[in-house]
């Protein structure tokens, strides 16, 4: 199955492409005449969160001094890593260069960070070099620790029925070929998703509805068994949501298993172990698997004194005001995307609505103004429930439902529209983001 037999008709792409326009609308303060300014900003993280505010800081910012540091040298576009394990597009899809997205005006710094002091207001990077700052922005992503699940290699991925979407375009691909595989051959599917917080909540359910589909299309859905093993009670964060992801997966014949988190695999026996909340473990066979680990702050941020403390306590994410996103110790200190300690918003979607607040924020306070500017907890989730069908979940921190089409696209609806706004508009609409456009 290809993306090529989904293509829209002409007035539907057109349709479309107003909706990607609205996506892509400003979200932020108009843009006003430039603040002169000899401010030091260091912004750590060339991805989505701190590329699209860099971009956004030089049309903002005149003299400014903006620095960014991020040893990648390539730049991912994970929404799309889905597709491509779903055999929809190929590893190159998501790949691009870091200086592919830069602006004039920036430096980038290509290391990666070893300390931050921000008694000190330095970011030291991995040679040593000391970046005094007066304004930080945390934006580095976040860690998959992969090391947590016992037994486990990545370079298992791709062999034995062994998948893991999250690590990778070309990992992505080898799960896709590891799916494939197993929808001709057969057998018991498990899918799950760690206790942590972590990126895109909804793509664990995705690719267990993408297996069905795939299985079901190639007439061999009755050869395959699928399980999801929960770590929670609720199968997404937001309880609407959740009752109609258990309703589709009861539909589909997919099993679940709830308050269940996994700790180890033995690839050789092709068994998983997971432990429920009393301690209590359970071993499992599978044939196919994608395994998702635990996800938590990169050790940079963990170290500095940063993270909350009472909050996602061993997780590391960064003490801020869920509102405005700025540190609430260190007001010169923001964080932006995955790394953030609120309550939502780790999705790219999520970044489209921090970065206008980050940037009104930060410019306010260099020209020793205030703003009002808010971030709301918008979450977005193109949920994939069969190629061609998916659901646009869109959430805030109160579990509303916060749709931008109401009256065109029901967000609990299993919708062609919604499946092209992932396929199709949602890549433009994040390059424009990455260019400050959005």
């Amino acid at each position: 199955m290809t993306s090529e037999q989904f293509l829209p008709t002409r007035r539907g792409f057109l349709g479309l492409a107003g909706g990607a326009a609205l996506l892509a609308a400003g979200t932020g303060p108009a843009r006003a005449q430039k603040v002169s300014t000899k401010a030091r900003i260091v912004i750590l993280g060339a991805g989505a969160a701190g590329t699209a505010l860099a971009n956004r800081l030089v049309e903002r910012l005149d003299g400014a001094e903006i620095t960014l540091v991020d040893g990648r040298a390539e730049h991912w576009y994970q929404p799309g890593f889905t597709l491509i394990a779903a055999g929809l597009k190929p590893a190159g899809y998501s790949v691009s260069q870091t200086t592919d997205w830069l602006p004039r005006g920036v430096t980038l710094v290509a290391e990666y960070a070893a300390e931050i002091d921000p008694e000190a207001n330095t970011l030291t990077t991995a040679s040593g070099t000391k970046l005094p700052y007066d304004y930080l922005v945390t934006a580095p992503g976040l860690v998959l620790d992969w090391d947590a699940i016992e037994g486990f290699d990545l370079s298992m991925v791709g062999q034995n029925g062994l998948g893991a979407v999250y690590a990778g375009p070309e990992y992505a691909a080898k799960t896709w070929a590891e799916m494939d595989r197993f929808t001709d051959s057969g057998g018991k599917a498990v899918f799950l998703r760690p206790a942590t917080e972590m990126k895109c909540a909804g793509a664990p359910l995705k690719y267990a509805f993408l297996t069905e589909d795939h299985a079901d299309r190639k007439g061999n859905r009755g050869k395959v068994e699928i399980e999801y093993w929960n770590n929670s009670k609720a199968l997404f964060g937001v309880p609407i949501v959740s009752e109609k992801v258990r309703m589709l997966f009861g539909e589909r014949g997919i099993k679940t298993e709830f308050d269940q988190v996994l700790k180890s695999i033995d690839p050789g026996r092709k068994v998983m172990t997971f432990e429920g909340p009393d301690g209590a473990t359970r071993e499992t066979d599978y044939d196919f698997t994608n395994i998702i680990p635990p996800q938590r702050a990169p050790d940079v941020i963990r170290q500095s004194g940063l993270s909350w403390a009472d909050k996602w306590v061993g997780q590391g994410w960064v003490e801020v005001d869920q509102q405005n996103l700025r540190h609430n110790r260190y007001p010169n200190v923001f964080a932006l995307g995955d790394v953030a300690g609120v309550p939502k918003g780790k999705t790219a979607a999520s970044v489209k609505w921090q970065v206008p607040v980050v940037e009104a924020h930060l410019v306010a306070q260099i020209a020793g103004d205030t703003t009002d500017a808010a971030y709301d907890g918008y979450t977005s989730c193109p949920l994939i429930t069969r190629v061609g069908r998916a659901m646009l979940i869109e959430f805030d921190y109160k579990n509303n439902l916060v749709p931008s089409f109401p009256g065109v696209i029901a967000p609990l609806e299993e919708l062609w529209i919604s499946w092209l706004m992932k396929e199709v508009a949602l890549k433009a609409t994040y390059n424009a983001m990455l260019r400050g456009k959005a």
